[in-house]
């Protein structure tokens, strides 16, 4: 992942405390081994249960200092991302960085308009003409919609992407854009940066 250095303490503090919980669990976990009369494998769902949190905490808190410098729009996206996962709308985000994307997206629709969260959501609404492709975000703008990304040709073991992440994970092999997506399936969130996909909490994120 890029150098970064941001401070957002609320959520560092959130996931040292994780860590320690993580690191405390697995300690009593030495122990429970040891007795015969118990057994592991609830402590182990516990101990999974956690670390899932704070992977979701980690990303969210990794999103806002990856995003913090290339737009203000924090609370459009968040608000954006958050009503669309709830609807389970199906949604595809560039937020272009330091790498121009000039030559990579197929730019569809060219919009030039403000960012907002009510402008985010109508595009991806379920029948608007504009909301199966992915939506180009330069600064606080919205640059262009029904855009068309490169595809990635990675082989993901374990796991069965759709045409949404595999375009996020596209962009973002070649260019540092960083790719929000939202599963229409699932309603599930995550970001793709540098060819990798990260989960993160609607409930938490861009905040």
């Amino acid at each position: 992942m890029d150098k970064i250095n941001c401070d957002f303490s609320p959520m560092k503090t959130q996931i040292v405390e994780g860590i320690h919980r993580i690191i405390a669990d697995l300690q009593d976990s030495l122990q429970v081994l040891g007795n015969e009369n118990q057994c592991l494998l609830g402590e182990l769902e516990d101990i999974k249960t956690t670390f899932i949190n704070i992977e979701s905490a980690a990303a969210n808190f990794y999103l806002n200092c990856y995003l913090s410098a290339f737009t203000d729009k924090f609370e459009d996206l968040s608000v954006s991302v958050q009503n669309l996962s709830k609807h389970r709308y199906g949604a595809l985000i560039v937020v272009e960085r330091t790498d121009s994307l000039e030559d990579y997206v197929q730019k569809g629709t060219m919009v030039g308009a403000p960012l907002t969260s009510v402008l985010l959501e109508t595009i991806f609404y379920p029948g608007n003409p504009l909301h199966d492709g992915a939506v180009l975000i330069r600064a606080n703008q919205i640059v262009s919609a029904a855009s068309v990304l490169p595809l990635s040709q990675a082989i993901i073991i374990g796991k069965k992407i759709g045409t949404r992440h595999r375009a996020a994970l596209g962009i973002s092999e070649q260019t540092d854009a960083l790719v929000l997506v939202v599963s229409e399936e699932t309603g599930k969130v995550s970001f793709a940066l540098n060819g990798r996909l990260y989960p993160i909490s609607t409930v938490q994120a861009l905040h």
